[in-house]
């Protein structure tokens, strides 16, 4: 059905690329109006220059409390209020727990998780300001239910992001609004492209993924859109997966795979 969220207000962090950017165009698309936040002013540029009208474009640091409230603050200003939210900014690194630099676990927690909260915090304000409602959806991962050897920080962050968002639905439901988290598998993105630039950095995901192959940012802003509209009228506080399945099996070994591309590379 098309126009699933049209005249629908939303804000949409890491919009400049991947998964953020494929959402702000699905949403478009569908009759939404966006405000997309990122670091990277240059993607943000580029995709308010393809959008239009509908989409404005906001540097936005999601581990700066000042910068989500002024996104927030921002769609409400320019289009009225806001209905949709979408906590998308994150990113990983690769270390073992007992070699983990603790300065760059914080970068990670802060930015996967931190930024999540400050997501749902002034989104969810806003929204039970107006009394109509809305939806949050935050962005968790695989990884928040399947351990990854040398993703610590990153499962740690996205497990938190989904009982973040359980508890978000308890706290909210009562104004209205729906808060739902996606879990996608690998997704191929500018931020996972390292993976397709090393010699079978991918075969090891596509064999451990029932439907043998890896996903596009669309199949993931699928589901987002319908989280954030109507037809998800009744969902909340649920984890949904887009992984092809690939929680049923094992996650690669990452750090193995590193030391063996390092090893080929001496």
């Amino acid at each position: 059905m098309a126009d699933r969220i049209v005249g629908k207000v939303a804000v949409v962090t890491g919009a400049a690329s991947g998964i953020g950017r494929a959402v702000a165009r699905r949403f478009v698309a569908e009759g939404a109006r966006v405000v997309g936040g990122d670091i990277d002013e240059v993607g943000l540029a580029a995709l308010a220059a393809e959008l239009g009208d509908a989409f404005v474009a906001a540097r936005c640091d999601v581990t700066v409390e000042a910068d989500v409230a002024s996104l927030v603050e921002l769609a409400t200003s320019r289009f009225g209020g806001l209905d949709i939210a979408v906590a998308n900014a994150g990113g990983g690194t690769a270390a073992e727990l007992a070699d983990h630099d603790f300065a760059e676990w914080r970068r990670v927690v802060d930015l996967c998780l931190h930024g999540a909260f400050l997501t749902v915090k002034h989104a969810g304000a806003a929204m039970r300001t107006t009394g109509l409602g809305g939806s949050i959806v935050t962005i968790a991962s695989l990884n928040a239910v399947q351990p990854g050897r040398g993703m610590g920080a990153y499962c740690a962050a996205k497990a938190a992001v989904v009982a973040l968002t359980e508890v978000a639905a308890m706290e909210l439901g009562p104004a209205g609004v729906r808060v739902n988290s996606v879990a996608p598998g690998l997704v191929r993105t500018s931020a996972t492209s390292r993976l397709w630039n090393r010699p079978g950095g991918v075969d090891e995901f596509v064999e451990n993924t029932p439907l043998g192959r890896f996903a596009e940012p669309e199949e993931v802003a699928s589901v987002v859109l319908f989280l954030a509209s109507d037809e998800a009228s009744f969902v909340s506080a649920s984890l949904y997966g887009v992984d092809g399945g690939a929680r049923t099996k094992r996650y690669p070994d990452t750090i193995s795979a590193i030391q063996r591309l390092r090893g080929a590379a001496t």
